[in-house]
């Protein structure tokens, strides 16, 4: 199998692209392939005259723009390791992440210059602040990204790189502290890889991998709409930079569906990544009011992973985009490829269910292989190639990256049962798994048939203490627009569908946020309303 380096595949395939080729498209903002390369040439280069080695941290803070595709070519081809933060942090949440990851460079949007300034005597081991920004307005200790970027030749470094160079992707997970996980880029190619084996020949080394661009073009230009901090995001931008494609990012602070439209139908965008329905829903919204006014005839992918999104969502997107196909990408950041659903106007896959990846098996709890059509839980096992571990959390690493029969696979968490067909059903992460009366329920499975009643617009399903259940199977919801939330109409729409021990024993309705910014679902947030709600009852 070939060994690979990020750093390496894009000095392969920097020399064959097309001068005028986008690589980074940001509203009115363009940066050509020959652009990218001078740029993150010029910035590893600098990294590593400032004492940045191969291995060196260097933490990412800042929303989606054309920096951040930037800066990770040059971590890339400098053997430098991408820590990535999220910008919604408070300061504490951020030292943690800053110090946890012992990043030695922190690159940041001028935006944040508070928070970093506010950190900044805490930080003794970083050695080197750099400030995407107005140069007027700089922070005295912080180089200018500016001048990094433009100042030198932009020729290739010319350095040996390893296929065990790392990257970190930092998970908050469902519970506990956030954790980086550890991948080697080798192993990140080549899980990216296998997903693509499923729908065609994929290049075997470096050579073949420039000369089918050469051949066939760049390749597709992705817009990752939810954040490149978050783990879909990031790992979408990494394929997108490693197929000679273009990543097309969104300008504002918060999602705004009409802008996405604008710039497919602009831009031409081919591929969208998001995290289920918090991104979904609104853009169908903006269609169904905006009818003919975008084209989106550009469009061939739109792909959702960490969370899934409603089938009645997907048809009305469909009846917008009928050459869409969209897909739920079952995943996470401690592995790539657990199974996919694809709907198209040809058909669909129910909710929830996925054709199970190749190299993927499910385990029982006490790792027997589950019998497909058994209706046995189990959780999902991603063998190959997967992480390291978890950074600095041994304890952590082993629960998750565990060996079966001498195989090693990544085991997230997540439980599943297996139809006699191979194709999985997702329950939900077994950390969020509620115990009731003895019977276990994943509030995913509720939660599914909670969105599908017409006055319920998102949900969550949490297990609040009892003394007579042990735990309260509890459903929070966001009530649609202008719809009343009957309580009881709820329910009774739970239990047609689900067995009795499922049906939420309370429906409380909430104005307040379920889902972080990227779209995945918040279970403490939601535990602490709903405990306080019921207590008030």
């Amino acid at each position: 199998m070939t060994q690979w380096n990020l750093g390496d595949i894009l000095d392969a395939i920097e020399p064959v692209m097309p001068h005028d080729a986008p690589a980074l498209i940001h509203g009115d903002r363009v940066i050509t392939w020959p652009e990218m390369a001078r740029r993150s040439n010029n910035i590893a280069r600098a990294l590593r005259a400032r004492g940045a080695g191969p291995g060196t941290k260097v933490a990412f803070y800042m929303r989606n723009r054309p920096e951040y595709g930037e800066l990770m070519a040059a971590c890339f081809k400098g053997r430098l390791t991408h820590v990535n933060i999220n910008y919604r942090y408070r300061p504490d949440e951020v030292f943690y992440i800053f110090d946890d990851s012992d990043s030695e460079v922190v690159v940041y949007s001028a935006e944040f210059r508070t928070c970093v300034d506010e950190l900044h005597p805490r930080l003794s081991k970083v050695r080197t602040f750099v400030e995407i920004g107005p140069e007027a307005e700089r922070a005295s200790f912080a180089s200018s990204y500016e001048a990094l970027a433009g100042d030198g030749d932009g020729a290739p470094l010319g350095i040996a790189r390893s296929p065990d160079d790392e990257l970190f992707i930092y998970t908050g997970g469902t519970t506990g502290m956030p954790k980086g996980v550890m991948w080697r880029h080798t192993d990140m190619r080549e899980a990216q890889l296998d997903a693509q084996r499923l729908m065609g020949p994929t290049p075997a080394d470096l050579a073949e991998t420039a000369a089918l661009i050469a051949r066939d073009g760049p390749g597709r230009r992705t817009m990752p709409a939810c954040p490149m901090m978050h783990g879909t995001g990031f790992i979408t931008s990494i394929g997108t930079l490693m197929s000679g494609g273009c990543i097309v990012t969104l300008g504002g602070e918060s999602f705004d569906a009409d802008e996405l439209w604008r710039s497919v139908d602009r831009d031409r965008v081919e591929s969208i990544a998001i995290v289920g329905d918090a991104f979904a829903k609104p853009m169908l919204a903006a269609l169904d009011a905006a009818r003919g006014r975008y084209d989106t005839s550009s469009l061939v992918t739109i792909v959702s992973s960490g969370v899934m999104w409603s089938r009645e969502v997907k048809a009305g997107l469909i009846r917008h985009i009928p050459q869409v196909v969209l897909m739920d990408s079952f995943g996470a950041s401690e592995g790539l490829g657990f199974g996919l659903s694809v709907t198209s106007a040809a058909g669909e896959t129910a909710t929830a269910r996925f054709t199970i990846g190749g190299l993927c098996d499910v385990f029982d709890e006490h790792d027997r292989p589950v019998v497909p059509g058994s209706g046995t839980p189990g959780f999902i096992a991603r063998k190959g190639a997967i992480p390291i571990g978890y950074y600095k959390d041994p304890e952590k690493s082993v629960k998750t990256f565990r060996t079966i029969n001498g195989v090693r696979y990544s085991m997230p968490g997540d439980w599943c049962t297996v139809a006699a067909d191979g194709t999985l059903t997702l329950l939900g992460r077994g950390s969020v798994c509620i115990n009731t009366a003895g019977e276990k329920v994943y509030p995913e499975e509720v939660e599914e048939v909670l969105k599908t009643h017409p006055a319920v617009a998102d949900a969550l399903v949490v297990g609040v203490p009892d003394e007579k259940w042990g735990h309260a199977v509890t459903g929070v919801v966001h009530a649609a627009p202008g719809a009343t939330v009957d309580e009881a109409a709820v329910r009774a729409h739970v239990r047609a569908a689900l067995a009795g021990y499922k049906t939420p024993k309370a429906i409380v309705v909430t104005d307040q946020p379920l889902r972080a910014p990227n779209g995945k679902a918040d279970y403490k947030a939601a535990t602490d309303i709903a405990v306080a709600a019921v207590a008030a009852r």
